[in-house]
């Protein structure tokens, strides 16, 4: 029998080798990939730290050799996220003289509060770089006055520009147009956006503006040509284009009120802008009546667009079933600050009831007919309302009037049996008795007054307007 030693089986053990270790090969990877990264930052820093001095220098040159003139540069900062990005701020270029010495300090031509633009690299480091667009927000240009403008020297070619602009976009811009006349006003343009093409010396350049208009409140469209910037006499630089005036609102200034829309067109040079459009305020109202009334008017004029005065010549306008010309001038005026306007108005086809229904609260007008007018009217600058700053001075001719109460048609009226020399008589005595019944308080009842002082036949008046 065999032992109880000898029935016991050990069972075998078989050593399986562990597989080899791979730590140390991911280790090698990420060693790679980091040193990649590193030389990638490396990289960039390094073409960060060569291209902001080229593209500075590249600016400041630019600019310089484009005018002839000092240019500062605040900040510039070159990125590599999403492609090469440039951003700058305080740009600024000088001329030769201040452009507008009554304000403190050195005023720059040009001021730029910030800009950025994305370009290529390789285009960048070219002798000569091109960008597609430069974005722009806060420009200010400061125009010199007539006659410092010679400043702006006329280039002799631009083989020294570096940079080309395909186009350019701009947010927050201001034009200031600079005047020797203490009595003027710098003129302001606010433009809200501004996007321009092909922009480049000697060459015309499309555009695109929106600005706002400070009074009537409203925002002017436009889109045109400028240019070639004439930089010896900048009034001889050309200017064409439409534009397009909506929902104006007349209430801010005193003594009026309605929603005022106007397009035109525009054409010439700076000196001198033909501007031909059409304006409708379908709610036209003066403050001394408060009757709204359609106004319509079809205008020629042309503006001097380096002191901003306008030369009306003419101005057709037209309501309820009278219409009238105008022309003069509107000269801009710094004290007091505002317009003085000076017109010469022309009725010829007109009726008394749709201007009493504009300047009288009296409803039905006093009086209807066909009536005459030729007048001076002048508004001055001031703060108080239109009604109290305008004067009126002419005479008219009133066709075929009546007054709309019987009772004071009647005292006019000759009555029967009487000579021509007494009936007439009786018209004046009762003109007499029917100005003193209207309202006091009617500023615009010294026209009708004034009529029915110098009546002559029966329904026709003749008088003269003293302001």
């Amino acid at each position: 029998m065999p032992t109880p030693q000898a029935a016991v089986q050990v069972p075998s053990l078989q050593l399986v080798p562990k597989p080899p270790r791979r730590s140390h090969k991911w280790r090698w990877i990420i060693g790679l990939l980091s040193f990649i990264v590193v030389a990638l930052v490396i990289g960039a820093r390094i073409l960060i730290s060569r291209a902001e001095p080229i593209l500075r220098a590249k600016i400041v040159e630019t600019l310089s050799a484009r005018f002839h003139s000092r240019v500062e540069l605040g900040d510039l900062h070159v990125s590599v996220t999403n492609g090469l990005r440039v951003e700058g701020t305080g740009l600024k270029i000088f001329g030769v003289t201040d452009p507008n010495p009554f304000a403190p300090g050195v005023q720059p031509l040009i001021d730029v509060r910030e800009f950025d633009f994305r370009a290529d690299v390789n285009s960048l480091l070219r002798q000569r770089a091109h960008i597609s667009t430069v974005y722009v927000n806060g420009l200010a240009m400061n125009i010199p006055p007539k006659g410092e403008r010679k400043q702006i020297d006329k280039l002799q070619g631009d083989e020294k520009i570096k940079i080309v602009v395909d186009q350019l976009v701009c947010a927050d811009a201001k034009l200031v147009i600079n005047t020797a006349k203490p009595e003027k006003p710098p003129l302001e343009f606010d433009i809200k956006s501004l996007v321009m093409t092909d922009v480049g010396p000697g060459r015309p350049m499309p555009f695109v503006a929106l600005l706002t208009n400070p009074k009537p409140v409203g925002d002017i469209q436009s889109a045109g040509v400028f240019g070639p910037l004439e930089e010896e006499n900048i009034r001889e630089t050309a200017v064409r284009g439409t534009y397009s005036f909506t929902n104006a609102d007349l209430g801010p200034l005193k003594g009026i009120a309605g929603i005022l829309s106007s397009e035109g067109k525009y054409s010439g040079v700076l000196g001198r802008i033909e501007v031909d459009g059409e304006t409708d305020t379908p709610d036209f109202s003066l403050e001394v009546s408060g009757h709204h009334v359609p106004l319509h008017t079809v205008f020629h004029a042309w503006v001097d667009g380096t002191d901003g005065d306008t030369y009306l010549q003419p101005v057709k306008a037209s309501f309820l079933r009278s219409s009238f010309t105008a022309k003069g001038k509107v000269v801009r005026m710094k004290s007091p600050a505002g317009h003085d306007i000076e017109l010469q108005v022309v009725m010829d086809r007109a009726f008394v009831e749709d201007l009493l229904k504009l300047g009288v609260k009296t409803d039905p007008a006093l009086m209807s007919g066909p009536v005459a007018m030729k007048a001076s009217l002048s508004i001055r600058p001031g703060e108080g309302d239109i009604a109290s700053r305008l004067k009126l001075a002419g005479d008219f001719h009133v066709r075929d009037g009546r007054f709309s109460s019987d009772k004071i048609q009647d005292r006019l009226d000759a009555q029967p049996g009487q000579t021509e020399a007494s009936a007439t008589r009786h018209r004046h005595q009762g003109a007499e008795r029917s100005c003193r019944n209207v309202p006091s308080g009617s500023r615009r009842s010294k026209l009708l007054c004034a009529a029915i002082r110098d009546s002559r036949d029966a329904g026709e008046y003749v008088g003269t307007i003293q302001p």
